[in-house]
């Protein structure tokens, strides 16, 4: 009965482990848009912890995205997977995803603007340590948080995921306050390693701590599972997605001491 009865708690404290992440849709605005994102937090966790802002990929605001803060807020930071298009949109066709994703970009102001909004959600948050924040993205996210690093956003780190690494003005590259992890496959049909040396380049004078790790082998979209169902230019790597995940938590853990 003793053994039964311990087997009984331990199951129970499972339980409560997974029943204690918790999600909601936010609701914030930017310029008149309405922008819908979704935060995850362990609610048995004490205290202020880290804030994660995780931006999409060019499809939007799809369950990818959700998972990977959901992913995060296990790990115990506070996550929120913004909403960079508007009322929670995604698209499941290349040609709808490149037009919303278009749109955005197209203004440089309204991308850096609804990126610094949907920081700001974590930033106000009662469980988030204001001072302990970070940015992570995905292909378009990847550029989005690059954008926000450019800003002078107050965050301590920022990753993109197999993102276009953009290239900073002399400004802009003074202004950075974050370390900079660019994760990039070798193989990548979108993005040209020509890129990473330009992406450098403006970096080089100033004292921002940045690194790029190559993975061989990897395509565009590597993080994402069956991600070439969507398009055959892609394709998930397994070990390149567990690799800069584990690179991630490095820079996190270094930047947030």
């Amino acid at each position: 009965m003793r053994y039964l009865a311990a087997a009984f708690t331990l199951f129970a404290l499972n339980t409560n482990i997974i029943a204690a992440i918790k999600t909601e849709t936010v609701t914030y605005q930017y310029e008149g848009a309405t922008l819908k994102g979704h935060l995850a937090y362990d609610d048995s966790a004490p205290g202020k912890r880290p804030g994660i802002l995780v931006v999409h990929e060019f499809w939007g605001l799809n369950d990818y995205a959700k998972g990977r803060a959901e992913q995060l807020a296990k790990m115990g930071y506070v996550a929120f997977a913004c909403d960079m298009y508007g009322e929670g949109k995604a698209a499941e066709h290349p040609k709808d995803a490149s037009e919303m994703m278009s749109k955005v970009r197209s203004n440089v102001e309204t991308w850096q603007g609804r990126a610094k909004a949907s920081l700001a959600v974590l930033q106000h948050h009662d469980r988030v340590d204001p001072n302990k924040l970070a940015a992570i993205g995905y292909c378009f996210g990847g550029s989005t948080v690059l954008q926000l690093a450019y800003t002078g956003a107050d965050v301590k780190a920022v990753v993109s995921f197999h993102g276009q690494p953009l290239v900073a003005t002399a400004e802009q590259a003074k202004a950075i306050k974050s370390k900079i992890l660019i994760c990039h496959g070798a193989d990548d049909a979108h993005i040209k390693m020509e890129e990473l040396s330009k992406f450098a380049a403006p970096l080089k004078d100033t004292k921002v701590d940045y690194q790029i790790n190559i993975y061989g082998g990897a395509t565009h979209g590597f993080t994402v599972p069956h991600v070439e169902t969507k398009m055959s230019s892609l394709k998930y790597s397994p070990e390149a997605d567990q690799r800069s995940w584990r690179e991630m938590q490095d820079l996190f853990n270094e930047a947030f001491k």
